[in-house]
């Protein structure tokens, strides 16, 4: 197998090529890794190996044999360190155990060959800590990849793996989705679990699952690995039949909504805002009813709830992993951004969390009124197309927490709502700038309903294909530079 064919198939593909003996677990694993190999130095994607071991699972499972890699933050790995993007933690965490979620992926088959490159703590719309310096995007080497899931986006993008470990406090999976031109859906809050090291993940925010190039390799690994484990705080009803098989289904006409609003001061990229109006018009044609309208929200409240729940929930994160290791945090161990966010955090009361616990509820179930009128919202991603390294500067001078937060989220504006919420949603390669850089569509869906995204989704696919785009970093080049 060369690298074009291994890149033409995703990941359900590369397995069922493997049951029919027509390639090893091994010899995938080798391509991968020789990938890795020659695409890394450019990228800076992957940030440390993982020796490959057999498949610790039944030859039928969806993803026997296929190649994965893992974001080097929150899911842990049994004997595996986990720097957590942090000079804080360099090299002094090592799991003892499986997280559930890695456990899972393992048992869907899923080899595990490396660790992928995240902002420190995951706190950043970019990748580009100064523990392992800046992931590069393979549209662009002087572009940003996102973050903060932004070394396993890139990973995916270029081909070395069909599909990587995710997660999304804010936006960490949808934004280099979108940058990276791939799917990249964040469930609904309690359809993966985040245990048994984390309870209630960033005050129920934060979410796992992993970016793909394949609609339908996203709707297999959540059928994978989705459900309650014990002990979880949250127990959602589950599917009423695969996930895989809402990509099939017959369609239903929906009521879609789609707007532009990014809140006070946004200035919307005309890319952003062509390709949601293109994709409102595909609605349309695929016979859905659409109309511009959005939730109510005050941007202000939403501020300060965001705010208070990252700046407590790093400081709890800082102060208890420095226990655990038996460092001090510093400034010269923590970025700009980190330290002032942790400053904030520990001059916080718990009144302070409590009255950000009532403003979440109010938020939230505002939006969730709007969702009794539509079935699905329409919006941008992001601001604009991928920016350029450096833009989002997490040790710029005079940082304090709140003028990181608004930097951070300048950017990337239409993602943390859904964080706040719980709700799913999916981010969709639908379109391109004349150059080329991706640029994607949200889809938000009521809580619950990552069935109505894939079935939306899944004619978008084919009515707006996005298979064929390739970034200039690819696997497929290394075969022209063989010859």
């Amino acid at each position: 197998m060369n690298y074009a064919e291994y890149a033409a198939h995703d990941g359900l593909a590369l397995a069922e090529l493997l049951r029919k003996g027509e390639i090893s677990a091994a010899e995938l694993a080798g391509i991968a890794r020789s990938a890795i190999d020659a695409l890394n130095p450019q990228l800076n994607a992957v940030i440390g190996r993982i020796d490959a071991a057999p498949p610790r699972a039944e030859a039928s499972a969806p993803f026997y044999g296929v190649p994965f890699l893992i974001k080097d933050l929150v899911l842990h790995a049994e004997g595996v360190r986990c720097d957590m993007g942090s000079r804080l933690v360099e090299g002094a965490f090592v799991s003892p155990i499986d997280t559930e979620l890695m456990a899972r992926f393992r048992k869907a088959g899923l080899v595990t060959l490396g660790r992928t490159n995240t902002p420190e703590f995951g706190w950043c719309s970019t990748t580009e800590p100064v523990l392992y310096g800046a992931t590069r995007n393979p549209w662009d080497p002087a572009r940003s990849p996102g973050g903060s899931s932004g070394g396993s986006a890139a990973a995916v993008a270029a081909g070395i793996v069909p599909l990587a470990h995710a997660n999304d406090g804010g936006g960490s999976i949808r934004i280099p989705a979108a940058w990276c031109g791939l799917v990249g859906l964040k469930p609904t809050r309690g359809r993966t679990p985040v245990g048994p090291e984390t309870g209630i993940a960033l005050h129920d925010m934060g979410i796992e699952l992993a970016v793909t190039r394949t609609l339908r390799d996203s709707a297999a690994i959540l059928d994978a690995v989705q459900g309650a484990a014990a002990g979880d705080r949250f127990v959602i009803p589950p599917p009423t039949r695969p996930y895989l098989e809402e990509l099939n289904a017959r369609p239903r006409r929906l009521r879609i909504a789609y707007h532009f609003d990014g809140g006070p001061g946004v200035q919307l990229d005309p890319h952003c805002r062509v390709a949601v109006e293109q994709t409102a018009r595909q609605c349309e044609a695929l016979g859905h009813h659409v109309e511009e309208a959005a939730p109510r929200v005050d941007h202000a409240l939403f501020e300060d709830v965001n705010l208070c729940y990252w700046s407590s929930f790093l400081a709890a994160a800082i102060a208890g992993v420095g226990a655990m290791i038996g460092r001090e945090p510093s400034p010269t161990n923590l970025e700009a951004c980190i330290w002032a966010t942790y400053q904030h955090g520990l001059s916080l009361r718990a009144l302070d969390l409590e009255a950000a616990d009532v403003h979440a509820n109010t938020i939230s179930r505002s939006v969730a009124s709007f969702f009794e009128t539509y079935d699905l919202l329409l919006t941008p991603v992001t601001a604009a197309p991928p920016v350029a390294l450096g833009v989002i500067d997490c040790n710029r001078a005079g940082l304090d927490a709140r003028g990181w937060l608004q930097d951070v989220f300048r950017h990337t504006p239409f993602t943390a709502l859904y964080n706040l919420t719980g709700q799913p949603a999916l981010s969709l390669p639908l379109a391109a700038t004349p150059e080329g850089l991706p640029v994607a569509v949200q889809l938000v869906a009521r809580f619950g309903d990552e069935a109505t995204l894939f079935n939306l989704g899944s004619q978008l696919e084919q009515a707006m294909p996005w298979a064929g785009r390739r970034p200039a970093i690819h696997v497929c080049n290394l075969d022209r530079s063989r010859s």
